[in-house]
């Protein structure tokens, strides 16, 4: 269910706290789920189980999960938590586009890749899973009728309508070259 990165500077109890974060605002762990035994989460990652009993005290702190004395610890109701975290991101994303147009990025292009992202939505991780990756790929499919992909410059494109414009472009040049 949880992947670590030894790379990260971030220490472990962080890392997992993102990941089970993300996995209950997304829904693969339900509300009022039980959370896996600090034990079974510890043997399962090879780590100590206090870095285990920090994360879920962080995650309990944070408002994800609720303990109950002697069952466990359960996914928590994170209606809130995710309106305020959907408030983070939209800042987030306003600042990124103000640096994109900063950047001399086209309103266009950012349009293109919002619409590639919503029309080919990477998989989500289902509970059943053994592990998430450490990073879901939001990039667009390469290739393939109708696939979106990124060109050289970063802008990504619908190959399907890309086409469609040369084919038309194309026939109007043949067209104009007949009636010469």
């Amino acid at each position: 269910m949880i992947l670590l990165d030894y790379r990260d500077r971030r220490p472990i109890y962080e890392q997992i706290v993102e990941r089970f974060a993300e996995l209950m605002v997304t829904g693969v762990m339900p509300q009022d789920s039980q959370m896996p035994s600090v034990r079974s989460m510890a043997v399962e990652l090879s780590i100590n189980p206090n870095t285990i009993q920090r994360a879920y005290a962080e995650l309990e702190r944070q408002g994800y999960i609720y303990s109950v004395k002697g069952k466990g610890s359960f996914v928590a109701d994170n209606r809130q938590i995710m309106e305020r975290r959907g408030e983070e991101l939209l800042t987030e994303f306003r600042e990124l586009v103000e640096r994109a147009g900063s950047l001399g990025l086209k309103k266009e292009q950012l349009i293109g890749v919002i619409r590639a992202v919503y029309e080919n939505p990477a998989p989500q991780p289902s509970a059943d899973e053994p592990g998430m990756p450490k990073e879901q790929s939001r990039r667009p499919a390469a290739d393939g009728a109708g696939a979106v992909r990124e060109d050289g410059a970063g802008a990504v494109r619908e190959d399907r309508n890309e086409a469609a414009r040369e084919d038309r472009a194309g026939a109007k040049l043949r067209e104009e070259g007949e009636t010469s």
